[in-house]
């Protein structure tokens, strides 16, 4: 069987301690597969608030996630604490991807890493707009020439 290879970039500018919850439990007792993606979700709202951003207002534009990779790496547990490490990378004219490491808190062991590939996306006028000079500057990504 194939497997989903996901190289994460060596830099992670941000981090933020999320807690497991119940509701994150699977009936297998663990972290389900439906919670990580929340746990993404999570993870990039307080990137983009840690910028000045949300997710419907970065420079006037929202974000819209395109795909997202989840690779399992050691199971979580109802009331763990993991440090969810955030960063951009891989910008085209339209989007990034932002990647993600998880890790238990306590004692290091990688739990999950994951990607997801957004576009930034005018919903006053319905279509794709330029990634925002400012989100880039708020990542100290340099702004490409006009």
């Amino acid at each position: 069987m194939a497997r989903v290879k996901l190289d994460l970039p060596e830099h992670f500018p941000y981090s933020t301690l999320i807690e497991i919850g119940i509701g994150h439990i699977n009936y297998g007792g663990h972290l389900g597969n439906d919670s990580a993606l929340t746990l993404a979700h999570e993870a990039r709202l307080r990137f983009l608030r840690s910028l000045g951003f949300s997710e419907l207002d970065i420079a006037g534009y929202g974000l819209i996630q395109t795909d997202a990779v989840l690779v399992y790496k050691n199971q979580a547990f109802w009331g763990e604490t993991l440090v969810a490490e955030v960063t951009a990378d891989e910008f085209s004219k339209y989007g990034c991807d932002l990647y993600y490491r998880f890790r238990q808190q306590s004692d290091g062991r990688e739990v999950l890493h994951a990607k997801t590939g957004v576009v930034f996306f005018d919903y006053q006028n319905k279509k794709l707009a330029a990634v925002p000079a400012e989100f880039l500057n708020a990542l100290g990504h340099p702004v490409p020439a006009v």
